[in-house]
């Protein structure tokens, strides 16, 4: 077994340790999700070790000695920080000629060829479910008879292996927990609308939805929701308890957790018995009974995706939920006091002036306790990418960043009637919209008195708001 690190590359200043390990750019509020894409395939190799250089605050100059020793290094990379990691392949491949360097991501799962050409450093890059395939790459199977593997044989040919099945059973997947406990510090990792500290891991992958614009299941997970047992989810989380007892939260990342409303339900009965508190991210569309269900076993929090209070936009991105339903939705949570932390697109396929401003009075109608507001974002690999493409939305200049020099994303669609600078302003409107009416300022501060944890949070909060605005 060759002696394998797994790298959470540094990147900018700032940088948002976001969903997958990358997430598309510095945030409003800085926070850190858990690198699981990495810490999965590090718990099939035993003596590896992760690093997490974003969430630890680890610079480029002090990760190269650290990675002196290993014979193989594996990176998550992304679209965004794709040209910044390079340049990480790069100095690790200097100061340590004999290393491998394998890069795994969505992105490389859509562009193989094209980011294994990217630099000399770069000796292969694993496509899909990359679990195994880095398993048995660590384990000196020669390349050519590893599936799911793109790389360059001794003639300098570019090679693309079949590609590898997806994991029909997730059980024989170990814990991440081992890992995080081996080399996470768990109060590392912060996100605004969950306690502190929280630690995050996926029940299962894929998604049923057909969301246009989602990157994860239209390049890696699948529209398949491919799951762990219920007896397999609840006993990491006794790991969790018995390893963090510090921990006030667990969340599961799954993209659409709820998708199987009656398994989220046994889940959630073997939670209730644990007296743990957990969240998960959920479409808008959950059933009052199994809403109940949840949140009388431990539930606080839902990550719900609206995206848009048009209905005609909410159909061109196929996101198959009726706004009558959302609505329905966002009443049932608050009857039964479940948390809501509402996500937002602006500038999607069909939208104008005048949906926007119905999108920011939807959200303030429905009222979800936390907002966060993005810009369409065209990831390679997703059906709004093409479509940006054939329609003339999107510059090829645009499709290679989607983010400015400074980490912050930017608008990179552009329609013949909303330009890319109003989508952009845009976004700083619906938050002022949003927070700064007098109903949500009473709420917050009320929210505030009650806990001055929560007060210390918010100002904390606020004032990264306005440095980031700052910054745009």
């Amino acid at each position: 077994m060759m002696k394998t690190l797994f790298l959470h590359p540094p990147s900018y200043e700032g940088f948002d340790g976001g969903a997958g390990s990358r997430y598309q750019a510095k945030r409003e509020v800085r926070s850190f999700w858990y690198p699981t894409w990495l810490a999965q395939p590090a718990a099939l190799v035993p003596g590896s070790k992760l690093i997490d250089a974003p969430a630890a605050g680890l610079s480029l100059e002090e990760v190269l000695p650290m990675a002196q020793g290993y014979e193989l290094a594996i990176l998550h990379t992304s679209t965004p920080s794709f040209a910044y990691d390079v340049q990480v392949a790069e100095a690790l491949k200097k100061a340590y000629p004999d290393m491998k360097i394998g890069l795994v991501g969505a992105k490389v799962a859509v562009a193989p060829e094209e980011s294994l050409t990217a630099s000399p450093a770069i000796d292969f890059v694993a496509r899909e479910d990359f679990d195994f395939t880095i398993k048995e790459v660590a384990e000196g199977r020669p390349y050519a008879q590893i599936d799911g593997l793109t790389f360059r044989d001794e003639k300098g040919v570019v090679v693309h292996t079949p590609h590898r099945s997806p994991i029909e059973d997730m059980d024989q997947l170990p814990f991440v927990t081992e890992v995080y406990k081996r080399d996470l510090r768990v109060e590392d990792y912060f996100i605004g609308y969950l306690k502190h500290p929280y630690v995050s891991f996926y029940t299962g992958r894929g998604c049923k939805s057909r969301c246009t614009f989602c990157l994860w299941p239209q390049t890696v997970g699948g529209h398949r929701y491919l799951v762990r047992s219920a007896e397999h989810v609840v006993e990491e989380v006794k790991l969790i308890q018995r390893y963090f007892p510090q921990v006030a939260e667990v969340f599961f990342d799954d993209d659409t957790f709820t998708d199987n409303a009656p398994r989220a339900e046994e889940i959630a009965r073997r939670l209730g018995k644990l007296g743990v508190t957990w969240s998960c991210n959920a479409k808008a569309n959950v059933r009052y009974e199994t809403l109940k269900v949840m949140r009388d076993n431990g539930l606080r929090l839902l990550l719900v995706g609206y995206e848009s209070g048009n209905q005609k936009i909410l159909n061109n991105v196929k996101k198959g939920v009726r706004l009558d339903i959302a609505r329905q939705f966002a009443k049932d949570c608050h009857k039964l006091g479940i948390t809501v932390h509402g996500t937002f697109i602006l500038g999607l396929p069909g939208e104008t002036r005048e949906t926007i401003e119905e999108t920011i009075r939807f959200a303030k109608d429905i009222n979800p306790h936390t907002i966060q507001v993005s810009l369409a974002a065209p990831y390679p690999g997703t059906f709004l990418y093409k479509q940006a493409i054939e329609n003339g939305w999107l510059a090829e200049e645009n499709s290679k960043h989607l983010v400015n020099d400074r980490g912050v994303q930017m608008s990179a669609l552009s329609y013949p009637h909303l330009n890319h600078t109003e989508i952009y302003d845009s976004v700083e409107s619906f938050y002022k919209q949003f927070y700064f009416r007098s109903g949500k300022v009473a709420e917050m501060l009320g929210e505030m008195v009650k806990s001055p944890q929560m007060m210390g949070r918010r100002l904390r909060e606020g004032v990264e708001f306005l440095r980031f605005f700052r910054q745009r």
